[in-house]
């Protein structure tokens, strides 16, 4: 029998995980290295100790609220490249706060939190503008925005910058944040509570996206413009939303790594998040409860990666190439169905494969 939709979506991308570490595992022995030593070396370096564990969650933290970022934009149909920019301008914004400005602890973090999703939200409300009212493409125009999005940061810490550490020299990075700004960890277990905030937050998108009328509006937006605009949804006007909310969970994703992580911005510390993040958002098939499992896996990956290096003698990027191949597996599920299926094919005959699918579609 044909496997469900549902079991579909959580199937294949279990089973592109799967392959993608075979497939790692060979490359790890013709490094020539033992795939089974990198392995454990990997998972203990992610979930071997509580320090490990925290680290795990602290990598998969920014991870779910930039996946988060993509879904929202793919609800509406639309293609979020850049949330790496907008979780850049977050963070350093919310260094800004955290070190400019003296307030208690309750108004501090939030503030800070706040600044940040709000710089993150204004280039990506911008591209919805563009997309909305001139007809630009959103991956073009959020691409654009990532090159001016990193060239202002940079420049906003360097030497000559007015966000520059006096006492850091050379370096590219913010003052230290104050003691009220850093967002405390859970006690008792020494956790990053920034963990438990995504968590909140993707249950509050999927209710967002799912039980409200605005989640409606996204995802009509995103199935059919033309059949809602003939119900009266504004296409535009949802456009500029969904990109102002996928910004908004960028930016915060960078407030949180350095308000609950770092203690301060600093050049070169957050690269890549959010590029992941478009893994993350592709692994859990566009559903923001799902972006959390799939964050922590690639949070284990990147938390034991340098544990894996050194034990087993291996290059650090074999997780880049691993994650890579994660993606390539689940933009291309055609691929992973034929894997499934082909034994089934020998049994009863050719079966039929849709080519081509929609977001989030099985």
């Amino acid at each position: 029998m044909r496997l469900s939709s549902r079991a579909e979506n959580v199937l294949l991308p279990i089973a592109a995980v799967v392959l993608a570490l075979l497939i790692g595992a060979v490359l790890i022995a013709l490094d020539g290295a033992n795939p089974w030593t990198a392995y454990s070396s990997l998972l203990q370096g992610a979930v071997g100790s509580q320090d490990a564990i925290s680290r795990t969650l602290e990598r998969a933290t920014p991870l779910i609220f930039t996946g988060l970022a993509v879904i929202v934009g793919m609800k509406a149909g639309l293609f979020n490249i850049g949330a790496q920019g907008q979780l850049l301008l977050g963070a350093v914004f919310a260094a800004w706060v955290g070190y400019r400005l003296d307030l208690p602890t309750v108004l501090h973090v939030p503030l800070g939190l706040v600044v940040g999703g709000v710089m993150g939200m204004l280039p990506a409300a911008l591209a919805g503008y563009l997309k909305a009212y001139r007809g630009a493409h959103e991956v073009i125009t959020t691409i654009m925005l990532n090159a001016i999005l990193i060239n202002i940061t940079e420049w906003l810490v360097g030497s000559r910058g007015p966000f520059h550490d006096p006492e850091g020299g050379a370096i590219s990075r913010t003052p230290a944040i104050e003691p009220s700004a850093r967002i405390p960890r859970v006690a008792g277990i020494d956790m990053p509570s920034g963990f438990f905030l995504a968590v909140a937050v993707a249950a509050l998108i999927w209710f967002l996206i799912g039980r409200t009328t605005v989640g409606f509006k996204v995802t009509t937006v995103g199935q059919n413009k033309n059949a809602a605009q003939y119900g009266g949804i504004s296409a535009a006007r949802i456009t500029v939303l969904a990109m102002a909310i996928s910004g908004f969970l960028a930016g915060v994703g960078g407030s949180i790594e350095t308000m609950g992580v770092f203690g301060r911005y600093e050049s070169g510390r957050n690269a890549g998040l959010g590029f992941d993040g478009i893994t993350v958002a592709l692994l859990a098939k566009i559903n923001p409860i799902l972006a959390i499992p799939s964050a922590l896996l690639l949070g284990m990956m990147r938390a034991g990666q340098t544990k894996m290096a050194f034990d087993s003698k291996v290059a650090p990027e074999i997780i880049d190439v691993i994650l890579a191949i994660i993606l390539l597996l689940v933009c291309a599920p055609i691929v992973v169905r034929w894997l499934l299926r082909q034994r089934r094919r020998d049994e009863t005959g050719p079966v039929n494969v849709q080519l081509t699918s929609g977001w989030g579609s099985s």
